[in-house]
């Protein structure tokens, strides 16, 4: 049996969690209708009981493909050269390579596949080490198993995702070692305009491009094309990184909502 999953923390669904306590995608994941191509995934996790009840879950739906596992972060390298997943679902602490150095190594080797950190530990330093090796999604073993079909959905198709709460921790952590390191802001840093400053500040927070839009009065679209105007500015590939950014050139306030 699959360990119990607990209230939502994932892109919207069902629990009893409040809305805050939700992980939140950088916009709606578009469902794939089954029947079209499958996404392959990899699950790299130590124990047997959960690869194997996570593959029951997953395999209930028809658009994901449980394409093979792995029991630690050296055989998760070496599983995703093989079977160039599209996805792969790794836990933080493994035996022999962690998941955060396995995620690095893939990152490297397979960068096609989309990497998200499924774990027990909502430590900061993970979480923190998690998005410097290039995972794009961080989420806490608790969440039901339809909603880590959800964020596999989300991912595959070029979303972020995290919870609100950990993106809390992340910017509080980049916050912390920006007054430590005593960075001043760089002067040759690209311009952002206003309207990106709002956009990023709204990112920085867990805000979906839906949510972000009906808070500034702007279309979807709009939002999107604001954020790839900041990534291109920025050159970072993710909406995490650029939050980051943002906060270690004082660019935002990490506390300001």
């Amino acid at each position: 049996m699959m360990p119990r999953m607990g209230p939502v923390t994932s892109t919207g669904g069902r629990g009893g969690s409040a809305p805050s306590e939700r992980a939140t995608a950088t916009s709606e994941p578009d469902l794939t209708v089954p029947g079209t191509d499958s996404i392959r995934v990899l699950v790299a996790d130590d124990h047997v009981l959960f690869r194997r009840g996570l593959e029951m879950v997953l395999q209930q739906e028809g658009d994901i493909d449980v394409v093979g596992e792995a029991s630690d972060g050296a055989e998760a390298i070496q599983r995703a050269e093989q079977l160039l997943p599209d996805v792969i679902l790794m836990d933080v602490r493994m035996p022999r390579t962690t998941g955060i150095e396995a995620c690095l190594a893939i990152k490297e080797r397979v960068p096609s596949s989309r990497i998200v950190m499924l774990t027990i530990s909502d430590e900061e330093s993970d979480l923190f080490e998690a998005v410097r090796a290039g995972a794009n999604g961080y989420l806490l073993k608790d969440v039901p198993g339809e909603e880590i079909a959800a964020g596999i959905r989300a991912v595959h198709h070029g979303q972020s995702l995290i919870s609100p709460s950990m993106a809390s921790k992340l910017l509080a952590e980049f916050a912390l070692i920006s007054r430590r390191d005593a960075d001043t802001p760089n002067p040759h840093a690209p311009k952002l305009t206003d309207r990106e400053v709002e956009v990023l500040r709204l990112v920085a927070h867990g805000k979906a491009n839906r949510e972000i839009g009906t808070e500034l009065f702007i279309s979807e679209n709009t939002v999107k094309n604001h954020v790839r105007n900041i990534l291109e500015k920025l050159q970072l590939h993710t909406r995490m990184e650029a939050a980051m950014y943002a906060v270690r050139q004082n660019i935002i306030d990490p506390h300001q909502r």
